[in-house]
């Protein structure tokens, strides 16, 4: 009986976060450049600027946080372990550098602005690994409020945006050959649909090559959040035995877990492909309940400092895997 009315709260604010989703599902898929993600986030704050009954709040809560981390989980089912093998040694040394020159600018550049320290974090971690989807496996993990979310999903789709311009022209300015260019989209370029529409507008073979780089740099998102979770812990507590399992990302063994069912073909591929759409379908859900949380006024408070943190944040991942590449000689 009881577990009867926990679920009559939640279904009033789930109802309206799926009204949310849906819409904003087609959008992103009419414009993939954009995404539905952001959609959701965007028309849930819209409608949060008019007072809604407290009815909603459960489900929305359990939405942004519950539903979040099922997403993350689903999404291992489209992550193939084999191609980390694929793409060779050289973009996983990349990597090491586009990730340490995203955190290092994360946090030198957002403690001279002056950020909250999670919306740095985020914003890091979403250009570092892969826009939106590393942004909502490490919320939860760092115990991100939903303004940081906004924020940093915010300022990603931006840079989204502006790659999928400037990389191709560069590309060409700069002579690069296609693996070069997808070595360079698919380590420095956020979100799968912008590494995929730079990738393919340079030509298909960069466009091949972009896209399996990017799905091999989204596994990054395990030994970060792991990591995050182990320097929380420490945090949190003055002895030497941390509260590890309090906020230890087991949604993470899970994605860890779909990544190897996918990859060992246990479970048919087609299979493998709804449950990851789903996943994916789910992170809309979560972003419009993170949009109905978040207040239009509170975004345009904090100014153009995650805007500037995360302009640095880009410039620097794209910069030093330029270097990186130079150096080896790719292109």
């Amino acid at each position: 009986m009881t577990q009867n009315t926990e679920l009559m709260k939640l279904l009033p604010g789930i109802f309206i976060v799926i009204a949310i989703a849906v819409p904003s599902w087609f959008l992103g898929s009419f414009v993939p450049l954009i995404g539905g993600p952001v959609f959701g986030i965007l028309l849930g704050m819209i409608i949060a600027c008019w007072k809604r009954p407290a009815i909603y709040e459960d489900g929305i809560t359990f939405a942004s946080k519950k539903i979040l981390q099922a997403s993350i989980i689903l999404l291992g089912f489209e992550m193939n372990l084999f191609n980390v093998f694929k793409v060779g040694s050289q973009s996983l040394y990349i990597m090491i550098f586009t990730l340490s020159a995203a955190f290092l600018s994360a946090w030198l550049v957002g403690k001279y602005l002056k950020l909250p320290g999670n919306t740095s974090i985020l914003i890091g971690v979403g250009t570092a690994i892969c826009g939106g989807s590393a942004i909502a496996a490490t919320a939860p993990v760092i115990s991100a409020n939903d303004k940081d979310v906004a924020y940093s999903i915010s300022t990603i789709f931006l840079f989204n945006i502006a790659a999928v311009f400037i990389f191709p022209f560069m590309g060409h300015v700069l002579g690069m050959n296609d693996m070069g260019f997808g070595m360079w989209a698919g380590t420095a370029i956020n979100d799968t649909s912008s590494v995929v529409a730079a990738g393919y507008s340079y030509s298909h073979e960069a466009g091949n090559f972009a896209t399996i780089v990017k799905l091999t740099r989204a596994l990054m998102i395990v030994p970060v959040t792991l990591t995050l979770a182990l320097i929380i812990a420490r945090k949190k507590t003055s002895t030497g035995n941390f509260g590890i399992a309090k906020i230890f990302p087991w949604f993470i063994l899970g994605f860890l877990a779909a990544s190897i069912i996918n990859t060992t073909g246990f479970i048919p591929p087609v299979v493998c492909e709804f449950l990851s759409h789903t996943g994916k379908f789910f992170i809309v859900i979560a972003m419009a309940a993170i949009g109905l949380k978040t207040h239009l006024k509170h975004i345009f408070n904090n100014g153009i400092r995650p805007i500037l943190l995360g302009l640095f944040c880009w410039l620097a991942v794209a910069l030093v895997s330029l270097a990186v590449q130079h150096y080896l000689q790719i292109w």
